[in-house]
Order: structure tokens, then C-alpha cells, then sequence
């Protein structure tokens, strides 16, 4: 007993309070279930169907929810309760996978209602992600929320994007019902570890008029322009998925034609980007003490665009798997960064809605990024998006470098009292 507290001490320290382990152990619990439907979905629709537009659509139900409904989502939770949003978004992903096994169990299983299901659990999972982003401030210590957005987003590596695919595929081979049976139960555990969360009174927007939805999405929306660093943030997230989105969206093409690799080899190189993110998990406590967020950031702009010259020019694939290790260090690093400055920055009331206008600049800049991919191959061969990505990288490197200063403030937060149930530490 005596070394498992060592290890929960070491890995969420006491002070950062009883409410942020529940909200930490319902995050990993909901993330593994996540990443082992990004698998077993796909497999599901295509073992029901070889109709590509269908597949297509499938991927298409799972990426555009976050376009759609992320204002949504980010007002609502903003104008109520937190923690009851979360509930109910859970609730209603554990009816629907409850339904889906059903009708898996029973041999009723149709493509509309695979791609009805993954639709609503797409769309749920948007009000989770952007309401639970917004209770860490709440629950944990200004100076703390570096590491607790470390823990939060080691969860999401580790369990959505490394072992969760795994996991999936495994379960399917084994039965159609079996992944997304776990996944009802890992929800479940979510729903149940989160409702043990005690949230403080939070403050409350004073508008001095009726408020609806225009003006609380207007009022987020002016927010972030007015604040210098959000608003580097936003810009930065758009503007580096555009290039991103180019390369990454042929890499399935670029590992085979120019690295010679199959499927186990391009799954190989995914695995290899999330090991780099592990290896950060480790020492981003270290770093985020001894360099400041501002400089963190930068270097992750010069590594992202060395990340592209290195893949453009490349020919082996363990160069390659090497170039994507330091990447994905690079993006657990980065991701961390700009949650922690977004949450020291941003008020209570605004959080939910501040984080779905930076989650659209993300996706919106995948999406434009994705809609070149394609035409760059054509014109310039499989290399064509990577040195787009470079060059283009490389000039809003040297545009945004400057901008990077208006961060330097979030490095120096004044302390804040103890949350409830946190100890001295």
C-alpha cells in the first residue's frame, strides 16, 4: 500500500487535490475508450460495407463535430453547470454504445445506424472534451496547472493514441461487439469517477443585458482577438495546421511510396510519434521550470519546421521514425504549453468558449491543410506537401517569432490559495 501511494504521489501529487485525480482517472478512463473507437469505428463500417464513399463517410461523421458544434459546446459550458454537461454527455455516449452492441449482439446491425451512432458519440465527445478542459483551472492552483495539463495530455497519448488503436483492433479480431462493449464500460467508469468532482462557485459573466447565443459567442470570439497571447495562439494553431494538414494528410502514401513501407510500417511510425510524446511527459515538469513558456513554444516552431525538411528530404524509414519521435515530443510539448498559458489566461466564465474558438483555428487550419495535400502530389510528387509544409513553416516562423513575447507574462503566475482537498506539497 505503502508504494502505491508513492506512485500516485509522484504521478498527481496530493497538491493537486482530491477533485483533479477524479477528473484525471475519469479523463484516462474516457481517453482509452476514445482511442479504441478510432480503430474498431473504421473496421466496423468497412467490414459492413466496401462502398468507399460510406468509409469516407465514416471518418468524415468523426472529424466534423468539432466545426460544427465546438461554439456550441463552448458556450454551454460557460453559461451552466460544468460538471452536469459532462454527465450527460457521457450518459448519452454509454445509451448509444448500449444500443450499437445491442444491435451488433443480435445481428441487427445495419451501415446507417454504425454511422448514426458514431455521429452522436463524435458530437457528445466535443461537449465532453471542451467542458472538461474547462474544470482543471478550476479545481487545481495556478502555478500547478502546467503538470496537471501534463498528466491530462500523457492520458491522451498513452491511452488514445498508442495503446487505444492497439487495443481496438485486437478486440475486433477477437469480436465485433467485444471494443465497443469495453468502451460502454469505460465511459461508464468516466461518468462515475467524474461525478465525485466537487467544483468551487465559479464567477459568473455580468453582461448588463439579455444574453443569447450570438452575443456570448461574440463576446468569446472578441476576447481572444483583444488578448495578445490567446490570440497568438489561435493564429499560430491555424496557420501551422494549414502546413501540417498538407503533409500529414498523404503521410499513409508518403511511407509507402518513398520510404517503402506497408501497413505494419506506417502503423510503426504513428507509434513512434506517440513514444515521443510519452518521452515528454517525463520531463515537461523539468522544462516548463526552467525555460520560459514563450521560448518552449518557439523552439517547438523551429522543430516542427525541421520536422518537414527532414521528412522532404529522407529516404529511410528510421530516419524517418527518428524525425517523428522528436516531433511527437515537440507536440505533447506544445500542446501542454498552450493549454497551461490558455488556462492561466483566460477567465473563468470564458474558458468554455475561448477553447472551442481555438479548437476551430486547429481544425480549420486541418481541414484547409487536407484540401492541398492531394493537388500538391499531383503537381509536385509525394514529397511536394512536406516542402510546402517547410517552406511555408519556415515564413511564419520568421512572422510570428516576435509575436511570441506577448507570452512571457503567463511564466511568472501569482500564487493561489490550496483547492479543496489539496494538501501542502
Amino acid at each position: 500500500m505503502f508504494v502505491v501511494r508513492r506512485v500516485v504521489e509522484a504521478v498527481v501529487p496530493a497538491r493537486l487535490g482530491n477533485g483533479f485525480r477524479w477528473l484525471l482517472a475519469s479523463s484516462w478512463a474516457t481517453n482509452l475508450s476514445d482511442g479504441i473507437a478510432v480503430a474498431a469505428g473504421p473496421l466496423l463500417v468497412a467490414s459492413l460495407t466496401a462502398n468507399p464513399l460510406l468509409v469516407a463517410l465514416a471518418a468524415l461523421l468523426r472529424w466534423a463535430p468539432p466545426l460544427v458544434f465546438g461554439l456550441w459546446a463552448g458556450v454551454l459550458s460557460d453559461r451552466l453547470d460544468r460538471r452536469r454537461i459532462v454527465l450527460v454527455a457521457n450518459a448519452v455516449r454509454v445509451g448509444a454504445l448500449g444500443v450499437l452492441v445491442g444491435v451488433l449482439v443480435t445481428g441487427r446491425v445495419s451501415v446507417p445506424v454504425v454511422l448514426l451512432t458514431l455521429a452522436l458519440l463524435a458530437t457528445a465527445e466535443v461537449f465532453v472534451d471542451n467542458t472538461t478542459g474547462t474544470l482543471t483551472p478550476m479545481l487545481v492552483r495556478r502555478e500547478d496547472l502546467a503538470i496537471a495539463n501534463a498528466r491530462v495530455l500523457a492520458g491522451l497519448i498513452t491511452l488514445n493514441k498508442l495503446t487505444g488503436p492497439a487495443i481496438g483492433a485486437v478486440l475486433f479480431a477477437a469480436g465485433r461487439s467485444w471494443p465497443f462493449a469495453t468502451n460502454t464500460i469505460l465511459i461508464a467508469a468516466g461518468l462515475l469517477l467524474v461525478s465525485r468532482v466537487s467544483l468551487p462557485p465559479r464567477e459568473r459573466e455580468s453582461t448588463g443585458h439579455p444574453r443569447d447565443l450570438r452575443s456570448d459567442i461574440a463576446a468569446g470570439f472578441r476576447w481572444t482577438v483583444r488578448h495578445p497571447a490567446v490570440r497568438t495562439l489561435c493564429l499560430t494553431a491555424l496557420v501551422f495546421n494549414i502546413t501540417y494538414g498538407a503533409a500529414w494528410s498523404i503521410l499513409v502514401l508518403y511511407a509507402g511510396a518513398r520510404l517503402g513501407l506497408g501497413a505494419v510500417g506506417f502503423g510503426l511510425l504513428s507509434t513512434a510519434t506517440a513514444a515521443g510524446g510519452l518521452l515528454a511527459t517525463v520531463g515537461y515538469g523539468w522544462l516548463s521550470r526552467r525555460v520560459s513558456l514563450g521560448d518552449i513554444m518557439r523552439a517547438g516552431l523551429i522543430i516542427e519546421t525541421l520536422t518537414h525538411l527532414g521528412l522532404a528530404v529522407t529516404t529511410s524509414p528510421w530516419v524517418a521514425a527518428a524525425i517523428l519521435f522528436v516531433f511527437g515530443a515537440h507536440a505533447f510539448t506544445w500542446g501542454t504549453t498552450a493549454l497551461t498559458i490558455r488556462h492561466r489566461a483566460v477567465p473563468t466564465h470564458l474558458q468554455g468558449r475561448v477553447a472551442s474558438v481555438y479548437t476551430m483555428s486547429g481544425y480549420g487550419g486541418l481541414v484547409v491543410g487536407a484540401a492541398l495535400g492531394g493537388p500538391l502530389v499531383t503537381l509536385l510528387g509525394t514529397t511536394g506537401p512536406f516542402w510546402f509544409a517547410f517552406a511555408g513553416s519556415a515564413l511564419l516562423v520568421g512572422v510570428l517569432w516576435r509575436r511570441f513575447a506577448h507570452i512571457a507574462h503567463t511564466d511568472d503566475p501569482a500564487p493561489t490559495p490550496a483547492p479543496a482537498g489539496a494538501t501542502a506539497g
